[in-house]
């Protein structure tokens, strides 16, 4: 569940509401009760652009679905080493 906060508050209270935001990732401003607005981690952000580069890769999606289905099997890393 996502925190929500008052936009007053949260705007006397920035620097400490960004410091948090390392550790929840997110949270919800809201004005009068009602959500008006979102602040995300950075860290959050990257996770969800990394995400969304892979869902639009039609070759990641093929191999992520291959890999489910059983028809793709991953090689150690070990592989990779030079003998």
């Amino acid at each position: 569940m996502i925190e929500t906060m008052e936009i007053a508050k949260a705007r006397r209270d920035l620097p400490r509401v960004v410091r948090g935001l390392k550790k929840t990732g997110s949270l919800a401003i809201s004005n009068r009760g009602r959500t008006v607005a979102y602040l995300i981690s950075r860290e959050r952000v990257e996770a969800m652009l990394e995400s969304l580069e892979i869902l639009g890769n039609p070759s990641a999606m093929k191999a992520i679905r291959d890999f489910e289905a059983g028809k793709t099997k991953f090689e150690p890393v070990k592989v990779l080493d030079e003998d």
